[in-house]
């Protein structure tokens, strides 16, 4: 049963926009807390963004604040990230992930659910 399924990667330029969907179906549906972590290859899977179900929380990787922005619509399952002013850096395989803890973690091994992963391309 597939509970997690990533969307909207592609090809961008650099300083481009680009905006990722992750819909939730099933058990993930109820997820408390949803994150986005990216992986590219050599380099560790990486936090990128946490929002609590209700919204009002959320947390950024370093590399990522001012620019990304998570956000989800509850009564549709889905959560997003809008990636603004990306870099060429911010080339990897996105991953949305969801947990039924309360509280939001930077750690992938908190997260039960995993999407399957959208890839980001960026052209300088």
């Amino acid at each position: 049963q597939v509970l997690l399924v990533d969307s909207g990667g592609g090809l961008v330029q650099a300083g481009g926009s680009l905006r990722l969907s992750c819909s939730a179906s099933g058990r993930a549906a109820n997820t408390n807390v949803m994150a986005w972590f990216r992986a590219s290859p050599g380099k560790e899977r990486e936090f990128v963004a946490t929002i609590t179900r209700s919204g009002g929380t959320t947390y950024y990787g370093d590399s990522v604040k001012g620019r990304f922005t998570a956000s989800r619509d509850n009564t549709k399952n889905m959560a997003y990230l809008q990636m603004n002013s990306i870099k060429p850096e911010d080339a990897a395989v996105y991953y949305c992930a969801g947990t039924t803890a309360l509280r939001p973690s930077t750690r992938p091994q908190d997260y039960v659910y995993w999407g399957q992963g959208t890839r980001v391309t960026v052209s300088s």
